[in-house]
């Protein structure tokens, strides 16, 4: 045997016998899920790293070579909570039926909130003083919210479902307000009857029907 075949035979020898890269063994969406339980149930402060990792299949390292800090962690939580949770209760203001999809908000966020409140006003709450993307991420919500309040509320007044001396921007802030109540509301309450009849009572005198 040449000196060149036994040298690529080793190579090829080598090269077989290398690992193929490993797979990661967790499924990211089923972490984050699991991550808004944990956050809910605990707060940000409350949430210990022990518990995360033990409930996300994690490991101390893997986590961090994923994340890099608890921070960053709850960041990219935020932003699942938002696309997976947070975006299917605001379906109805997104199709714009004026005040009926109001309504069917408000009734779909205090089912959401019942029990355990929202997570996006939950860290608002305990963080948003301190931290700045915190307040970035909760001001581009409720920025976004107030916007599609005002669209509905325009759309209701054109076809009549509200009366026309209402000012759309003030009743959309306040709106807007009623849903960070709800949510820190509904921490406490253990019906949601309470919400129910405070959505109907708040819509009531925007109403013309």
């Amino acid at each position: 045997m040449t000196r060149r075949v036994a040298s690529l035979r080793y190579k090829e020898h080598q090269f077989s016998s290398n690992p193929m890269p490993r797979k990661a063994l967790y499924d990211l969406n089923d972490v984050l899920n699991e991550a808004i339980d944990v956050f809910l149930e605990h707060g940000y402060h409350g949430a210990i790293m022990d518990e995360i990792i033990a409930r996300t299949d994690f490991n101390r390292r893997g986590f961090y070579i994923e994340f890099g800090s608890k921070q960053r962690f709850l960041y990219k939580v935020l932003e699942h909570y938002q696309n997976n949770q947070l975006a299917n209760v605001m379906v109805p203001l997104e199709h714009n039926r004026g005040l009926d999809s109001i309504t069917e908000f408000f009734d779909a966020y205090v089912e959401h909130v019942k029990g355990r409140g929202c997570l996006l006003i939950n860290c608002i709450t305990e963080l948003g003083h301190d931290d700045a993307t915190i307040r970035d991420i909760g001001r581009h919500y409720l920025d976004r919210l107030q916007i599609d309040f005002i669209g509905c509320l325009e759309k209701a007044q054109q076809s009549g479902q509200i009366h026309a001396h209402v000012n759309i921007e003030s009743a959309a802030l306040q709106l807007t307000s009623y849903v960070q109540g709800f949510a820190v509301n509904a921490i406490l309450a253990a019906e949601t009857d309470e919400m129910h009849i405070a959505t109907r009572s708040l819509l009531a005198p925007l109403s013309s029907r």
